[in-house]
């Protein structure tokens, strides 16, 4: 998805202290169109200031997952992957020979969803759906 979230504003509204370093790492993240994991996030935000310490990334994303302006995801490569909370909501396909990720929504698939919780009794507040595949047209 090309939505763009300035998570640097979100922190500004959320009234977290941004520091120079967080700024960093929160400009890295809000240009991101893949879904980073710290390491790949320290690299890139050490790119832009060398003193940016990967404890200091680890922090930082702890702190904008708690503040609700960052989304933790598992796509069962064994790392968590992080991405800016998003105002629309959208599902993942992940791709388990490449570890692409899209992003796609499907209004078929949210009604079933919401029709599911209501005949099981509940009403749907919220939901992650992660497809795992692969491509078809692998040339097999």
């Amino acid at each position: 998805m090309a939505e763009r979230i300035d998570l640097e504003q979100l922190c500004a509204d959320k009234g977290l202290r941004i520091t120079e370093q967080r700024r960093v790492i929160a400009k890295v993240l809000s240009e991101s169109d893949d879904h980073p994991d710290v390491e790949l996030l320290h690299e890139r935000a050490s790119a832009v200031d060398p003193k940016i310490s990967i404890a200091t990334v680890y922090r930082t994303v702890r702190l904008f997952e708690e503040a609700g302006i960052l989304d933790r995801h598992d796509f069962g490569d064994g790392r968590a992957r992080y991405e800016p909370a998003p105002e629309a909501h959208h599902d993942h396909l992940i791709d388990v020979e490449s570890g692409k990720v899209v992003e796609f929504v499907d209004p078929e698939l949210e009604a079933l969803q919401k029709q599911i919780a209501e005949k099981l009794g509940y009403r749907l507040v919220d939901h992650r759906m992660e497809l795992f595949g692969v491509r078809i047209d692998r040339g097999d």
